[in-house]
């Protein structure tokens, strides 16, 4: 029996008995019910509602979500139930499903605590509002904030030196070999030989010492190093494809968080997908109902577009770009590495250093690296994926004029610790 069952009842015991105070409690009873009719949603409606974090993390660490409630109404909220939807892989700590109430013009807050379990984009929410009167006479109301987002970077590695030699005549990092001087680096003066340009006599110095003295330089490699990612998901094997796809974004990342702290430019090129750039409304991300990452979904697969290079640059800002795109990347069915490389490098400028990261060192990877090397590149070739016979390919790495090395675990990257790459 509901409501309106109820007040008949007590009108039609009222009329028989005659019983007065029963009016009275049913023009009570009709009052609550109006006032709560109108003044629920009005108190709901003025109810607001902000989420506070940090949107970014690194891998492991702990982010901590505040929520707050504040009640710009003079009129109290008896109860408010509310629950947010939080991925499996953001390791939630406590209940997201609770209750409070709110005087006039009060605000709390609740904060809970998630960690950064793996690498990716995830959506925050949405937070689940239900509230009522305090005697239920009215249908519940529900309401909702909209979904955040947090971006997990992936894993770097710590590295301590990796020298790069290169080709280009300018850069900052001395070089073992003086093949080529850097005009930015002065390194002193010496007495002028049969030769030496003009241009580089030291006048100054020249006047004091009464004979002829010119400038010198340092020698330098290049600064600029573009890493070049291949997450062509058919290069991968199928059995353990998902831990190479994520060592190789591991590799990329680590690569490129040392270069930067070296002061040096680094870019990113990949052919892997950005779920992000295939959709306009952030409401419509695939995101998927298992470990709550946005991934691509198999509607996408039709219209895949490789994400815009990420050209080389220096600095903190440059490699937060960098690792927020390695946060986003998936591997999907794109264009073979030993087809794409090409067209991937033709921008790039000659001398450059070219990291390129993939599953295996077949024969048409590494002729595919030649081509680099025989563009005036400076390639390296990392492979992922175990190989008993790697020895192979490295030889035929060397014969063709670049260097191989095999990355199955995070650990093989510690092996450059205190060691140069030359």
């Amino acid at each position: 029996m509901g409501l309106a069952g109820l007040i008949i009842a007590l009108l039609a015991i009222a009329f028989l008995l005659r019983i007065s105070f029963i009016f009275y409690i049913i023009y009570v009873v009709a009052g609550l019910y109006l006032l709560s009719l109108i003044l629920t949603p009005r108190i709901l409606r003025q109810l607001r509602i902000s989420r506070l974090y940090n949107d970014h993390a690194f891998l492991g660490e702990t982010v901590t979500v505040k929520i707050i409630w504040e009640n710009v109404s003079r009129l109290p909220l008896p109860w408010l139930e509310f629950s947010e939807s939080i991925p499996p892989s953001l390791r939630l700590q406590q209940s997201m499903r609770q209750a409070l109430s709110l005087q006039g013009h009060q605000q709390t807050s609740y904060e809970y605590v998630v960690q950064a379990g793996r690498r990716g984009y995830y959506r925050l929410g949405p937070l689940q509002l239900t509230t009522g009167d305090l005697f239920g006479f009215t249908p519940r109301k529900t309401g909702s904030l909209a979904a955040n987002y947090l971006t997990v970077y992936p894993r770097i590695v710590p590295l301590t030196r990796l020298g790069l030699p290169s080709r280009l005549p300018f850069g900052t990092l001395a070089s073992q070999q003086r093949l080529f001087e850097d005009p930015a680096r002065p390194g002193g003066v010496r007495a002028y030989r049969s030769g030496d340009s003009p241009r580089r006599i030291n006048w100054k110095v020249s006047a004091h010492t009464g004979g002829l003295l010119v400038k010198t330089f340092e020698p330098a490699i290049s600064l600029e190093t573009v890493v070049l990612l291949n997450l062509h998901q058919e290069d991968y094997q199928r059995r353990d494809r998902s831990y190479y796809t994520e060592l190789t974004i591991t590799v990329a990342a680590s690569l490129a968080a040392h270069l930067v702290d070296c002061r040096q430019s680094v870019g990113l090129i990949t052919n892997g997908i950005d779920p992000i750039q295939s959709n306009e409304e952030a409401d419509a991300l695939p995101f998927d109902d298992e470990s709550g990452r946005l991934l691509l979904g198999e509607a996408e697969q039709t219209k895949l577009i490789l994400p815009s290079a990420l050209p080389a640059r220096n600095g903190r800002v440059h490699l937060m770009k960098i690792l927020e795109r390695l946060a986003r990347i998936e591997a999907a069915k794109t264009i073979p590495l030993d087809q794409w490389i090409t067209s991937a490098t033709l921008n790039l400028s000659w001398g450059v250093t070219i990291f390129v990261i993939t599953a295996r060192g077949e024969e048409k990877t590494c002729h595919a690296m030649h081509r680099l090397v025989k563009a005036g590149y400076n390639p390296f070739l990392f492979v992922v994926e175990p190989d008993y016979n790697f020895s192979q390919v490295r030889e035929r790495a060397r014969r063709l004029g670049f260097r191989a090395f095999n990355v199955t675990t995070v650990d093989d990257l510690e092996q450059w610790k205190g060691q140069p790459i030359r």
